[in-house]
């Protein structure tokens, strides 16, 4: 017997390892699924080579739009993108020297409400870093545009960030909005959440909060853009109305403006966007509008400008 152990040693002690690996349920045969929660922070390089790979990540959703007292259907497409950033200038580099990178979010909506058709967009420029922090120098949000085209008529309004507050301007064909200029607090926008669920939804604010209300709801509802109290809450989402995996939800309440807006995104990186809901009253009646994703594509859209590239957008849109 001690000779048959001297003489496979080497194989006794691998059996006897290989049993309290399955004892231990440590082999790769009884690994079990990792159902924890994964914490949003991202290896840099990962954050690096998915945002700054220079291409796009575009998504399109279709659209339930609340307008005029009832819900109207439509198209939503929402782009996110790394490029070039002048902060003085507030615009897009046509050099990378001088510049710092932004994280851009352009959303775009189209819907009709019976004859009448609107399209609306808002492009949204928050500072970041490869590594999925923002830097020291610019941690805030720099620039929010929002335009819109209806059959009445056109407008713009455009927010930047200066002298420590932000500044807003706008123009419309309405005599009441024909001429905005005034400034506001600042805090946190809530145009600029949706990039902060994209670089590290755990530094998105909860609780009681003062946000910036969003530029395009305030327009549909012919508000004045304005600070306001808000209530914030990050959880699981528990419903089954949109895709993706391992779903959280974004929460925001806006107890004197009577709106709620929820986003929905996957909790684990990238942090996709698959849609939203936003409750608030139009003509006495309160209804939800809802954008729930249909489809999700990476590419370099600027270099396909060809009526052959027209396959693309088939494949985003339908």
């Amino acid at each position: 017997m001690r000779q048959f152990i001297i003489t496979n040693f080497l194989l006794l002690v691998l059996v006897l390892a290989v049993a309290f690996a399955f004892s231990m349920k440590a082999t790769i045969f009884q690994k079990e699924p990792d159902t924890k929660a994964k914490p949003a922070e991202t290896a840099p390089t990962v954050f690096s080579n998915y945002w700054f790979a220079n291409k796009a990540e575009l998504n399109s959703y279709r659209l339930q739009q609340a307008k005029s007292g009832a819900l109207h259907t439509g198209e939503a497409t929402l782009i996110f993108q790394t490029e070039n950033f002048l902060s003085a200038k507030q615009v897009k580099a046509d050099q990378p020297e001088g510049s710092i990178p932004v994280l851009k979010t352009s959303l775009f909506k189209t819907f009709a409400t019976g004859l009448y058709e609107y399209s609306l967009s808002t492009s949204v420029f928050t500072p970041v870093e490869k590594s999925g922090g923002r830097p020291v120098l610019f941690p805030n949000t720099l620039k929010v545009s929002m335009a819109g085209q209806e059959w009445d008529g056109q407008y713009y309004q455009q927010i930047n960030y200066h002298d420590n507050g932000y500044q807003v301007i706008g123009k419309s064909f309405l005599e009441k909005e024909v001429d905005d200029a005034y400034t506001l607090d600042k805090v946190m926008l809530e145009d600029e959440l949706w990039n902060q669920i994209r670089i590290n939804p755990d530094k998105l604010p909860t609780g009681e909060t003062r946000l910036i209300a969003g530029t395009m709801t305030a327009r549909l509802r012919h508000k004045p853009i304005s600070v306001l109290t808000a209530k914030a809450t990050l959880a699981n989402y528990e419903g089954v109305l949109f895709p993706g995996n391992y779903l959280k939800s974004y929460t925001i309440e806006y107890p004197t403006d009577d709106r709620t807006l929820i986003i929905i995104f996957e909790r684990d990186f990238p942090h996709k966007i698959v849609g939203w809901e936003e409750t608030y009253d139009t003509k006495d009646n309160l209804l939800t509008s809802r954008a729930v994703l249909t489809k999700t594509i990476q590419t370099d859209y600027w270099n396909h400008k060809t009526p052959a590239d027209s396959t693309l957008r088939k494949a985003l849109l339908h």
